[in-house]
């Protein structure tokens, strides 16, 4: 019989993380529903939930290869289908093919214009906290639960998003875009344990994933190689050779291609100046990459486009006290942001969420290889877990 505290949509990606969070609602009480996404298969024109054993999981090779396996669909799948059954709950397949692709897209088009994305967070944005959330009300289920290690904090009677208790693990950095009334709908299982606890508790559980590897890469880009992604989807940008530049616009190299490159790299860059140097700057419509000393790498700040706030924002042009975290594996910083209108963005700044405002951040100390097209998730300075939000970063306001 459904259970009183009501229905959850599981994400459930085969691994462990996803798993021990099913297992913990369903000990919990609640009615478990699994859920995977799946990501592509030919000749699939459904746009709904499927149970597993009809939707028959596949991936079109000739697309794409996901996965370090050659396709996640299969083998995960695979697993969560196993798990489900472990913990006697229904599973079901959602077919995010579609949307998947707009992802890639997303991915190709950054590289192109001489940003460097976060699909990861797009991801989160566009699926779990869009589509995801319209799947559990085909079901009709309350909420929506994934293997994030962060926390949804409702004792104050407004939920609210927090770091997850293993800091090494804290992943409220990819969830900072979630739309604030969709908080009311999430959970977040494992969010207050360990990662140690999670394994530990996947074992005892009888879990087939309690000692599956955790992915260390792009979904769909399992070889790491993503300039070759971007080139085989823009062909136009296969061979194009571009210079290479010193702090001085001198010429000292030959590249090919800036989407080749990301801001702070070291490694690759191809040319030898008798010093350590790194890439500092990007010019995608001159197909050019500067060169220049870790100094250069500096900035005491940034405009952010896109902002989503998970709290009331501050008072527009008044600048705020917060921790700012500019790219995924680094700490939050003490910073200070202030609401700023968002013609002062550049006019390529792009916007597929929709979301129009903008916000700018001063860093206490300078940062390294701030980059646009990464994202920045906002923390309170008093409360270091909370989530105040974040968005998108569009341009570099002070650089050294």
């Amino acid at each position: 019989m459904p259970s009183s505290k009501g229905k959850v949509l599981v994400a459930m990606s085969g691994g462990v993380d996803s798993s021990v969070a099913a297992a913990l609602l369903l000990r919990d009480g609640y009615e478990v529903v699994g859920c995977f996404m799946r990501l592509g298969s030919p000749g699939e024109t459904l746009d709904q939930l499927e149970p597993f054993d009809s939707a028959g999981v596949s991936c079109d090779p000739t697309r794409i290869k996901i996965g370090h396996q050659g396709c996640c669909s299969i083998n995960d799948a695979a697993d969560a289908r196993s798990v489900a059954a472990e913990l006697g709950v229904p599973f079901y397949v959602c077919n995010f093919k579609k949307d998947f692709n707009r992802i890639i897209d997303y991915f190709v088009e950054e590289y192109a214009n001489g940003r460097t994305p976060n699909p990861c967070v797009r991801c989160n944005d566009w699926l779990k906290f869009g589509k995801l959330h319209a799947y559990a009300k085909q079901i009709d289920a309350e909420f929506v639960a994934s293997g994030h290690y962060a926390r949804i904090d409702r004792s104050t009677g407004t939920p609210r998003l927090l770091r997850g208790v293993d800091h090494s693990k804290d992943q409220s950095y990819v969830l900072f875009g979630a739309p604030r009334p969709r908080l009311n709908e999430m959970m977040l299982p494992i969010g207050g344990y360990e990662k140690s606890e999670v394994r530990a508790m996947a074992e005892e559980l009888g879990l087939p994933v309690f000692d599956k590897p955790d992915s260390q890469e792009i979904c769909f880009v399992p070889d790491n190689d993503y300039a070759g992604l971007v080139e085989r989807r823009r062909e136009d940008l296969a061979g194009r050779t571009g210079d290479i530049l010193d702090t001085e616009g001198a010429v000292v190299g030959k590249h090919e291609g800036q989407h080749r490159f990301t801001i702070g790299q070291r490694r690759g860059v191809g040319v030898a100046l008798g010093y350590p140097i790194y890439v500092v700057d990007k010019d995608p419509e001159s197909n050019t990459i500067t060169v220049g000393d870790p100094e250069r790498l500096m900035s005491s700040g940034c405009a952010v486009a896109e902002a989503n706030w998970l709290v009331d924002p501050p008072t527009p042009g008044r600048w705020a006290k917060c921790l700012a975290q500019v790219r995924y594996n680094s700490e939050p910083v003490p910073a200070r942001v202030r609401v700023i209108d968002p013609v002062a963005l550049p006019a390529s700044a792009p916007s597929p969420s929709g979301r129009t405002g903008a916000f700018e951040l001063e860093f206490d100390e300078p940062q390294r290889a701030v980059t646009p097209g990464q994202a920045a998730a906002l923390y309170s300075a008093d409360e270091p877990d909370l989530v105040l939000g974040g968005g998108w970063i569009a341009k570099l306001t002070t650089q050294h």
